[in-house]
């Protein structure tokens, strides 16, 4: 067994006052499902959770899959001793470095301990000192912090650094929602972006094979299990848009294809969506960044839904996009060469302010579209990650 520990702090959780313990009840569920399968301990205290007891092998796994924990703040790998003050001061001298600058930075949670913060830096740097004359003290910029951290039930640990993690609030707290996941850079990062809210994310991706191809599938599938790093309970259906795309390409005219599949994608997403329990539909839409994402565009595709439409990229440039799509890895699946549902049948000029009432009118010449709807919704795939 190893003789650290992993120290996991939360802390936005602190803000939610007299309901705070069902945000953290729903944070311990999900670190515990996180670590099945590695054998360890949990310790849940006051403003910390503790990994211990675990085998050395498992630390850098332990450690991947608890950064990715929304709810938890930042972790540290740390060394534990107990209260007796000559084996605070053993331990100190083992972890401190041998030459250079140091400081010692004491938290006192557990009040009634014989010292204070205060006393307990100067101990244990006077014993430091005494042992390892070629340090010294560097209040402002040491080469190396020392921080120790007293706690109840006999406990304390020290280490000297932490690592963030994933940040927000823990999955589930906020409800559940339905991602419109294109094989794009921008969907995956609008999951991550409510994941990290607290929203469980259930997937739908349209495909319009033969005209999209299995590979470009895959690739969805693919991000699908990233995201499902970070959303342990993600799901993901397929859904085909073939026969609604032909038909729109046969009955209406060219310009308005883009607009009218996007209402016929909300309308089907609406559908999953009550059937899943999910309380919002969520896209990755960027306010004009493609001809389907202007004002005018989403007015007009938010009229056929009842249900909130969250966009949670909507006030961002594609550079900003970018960099958090490369944090979750997303990036590079995402832009492997594969088409989507939404290259089929592309107008050269679609439309950029659709007016409603013509795009009811064009919509009007598809006179199978609601039987189109209901046949694409009974096909759907549930795709297993």
């Amino acid at each position: 067994m190893s003789n650290n520990v992993i120290l996991l702090r939360f802390g936005e959780l602190y803000l939610k006052g007299k309901n705070q313990s069902y945000f953290e009840n729903m944070l311990k569920d999900n670190i515990r499902a996180k670590l099945d399968g590695i054998d360890c301990k949990l310790y849940f205290g006051r403003g910390r959770y503790v990994v211990k007891e675990y085998a050395d092998h498992d630390e850098d796994e332990i450690i991947e899959r608890v950064r990715h924990i929304f709810g938890l703040h930042s972790l540290s790998v740390a060394r534990r001793c107990g209260y007796d003050l000559q084996e605070v001061a053993d331990l100190a001298i083992e972890l401190t470095p041998d030459v250079g600058t140091f400081r010692v930075s004491s938290h006192r949670s557990y009040k009634k301990y014989e010292l204070d913060s205060m006393q307990l830096n100067k101990y244990i740097g006077e014993k430091v000192l005494q042992a390892k004359p070629a340090l010294s003290v560097d209040l402002h910029t040491p080469d190396y912090v020392l921080n120790v951290d007293v706690r109840e039930g006999g406990d304390i640990y020290m280490y000297d650094s932490a690592m963030p993690c994933a940040g927000g609030m823990p999955t589930g707290t906020a409800g559940d929602g339905l991602l419109l996941l294109s094989g794009g850079i921008d969907s995956p990062v609008a999951g991550y972006m409510l994941a990290k809210r607290g929203i469980n994310i259930t997937a739908l991706h349209f495909h319009s094979y033969p005209y999209t191809s299995e590979a470009a599938k895959d690739k969805v599938v693919r991000l699908a299990r990233i995201l499902k790093d970070y959303s342990p309970s993600f799901r993901l259906y397929s859904i085909s848009l073939t026969k609604i795309q032909e038909a729109i390409h046969k009955c209406c005219k060219p310009n308005y294809m883009i607009t009218l599949v996007r209402r016929a994608m909300m309308r089907i997403a609406e559908r999953i969506a009550a059937a899943n329990g999910c309380g919002c539909i969520v896209n990755g839409e960027s306010l004009g960044q493609v001809a389907s994402q202007t004002m005018e565009s989403i007015n007009v595709t938010n009229a056929v839904v009842k249900l909130p439409v969250f966009r949670p990229l909507i006030g961002m440039d594609k550079d900003e996009i970018i960099d958090i799509a490369r944090r979750i890895g997303t990036f590079e699946t995402s832009i492997e060469p594969y088409e989507d549902c939404c290259t089929v049948f592309l107008p050269d000029y679609p439309l950029i302010k659709p007016e409603i009432n013509k795009v009811e009118e064009q919509e009007a010449r598809i006179t199978e579209l609601g039987a189109l709807i209901e046949e694409a919704v009974a096909a759907i795939e549930t795709i297993e990650l």
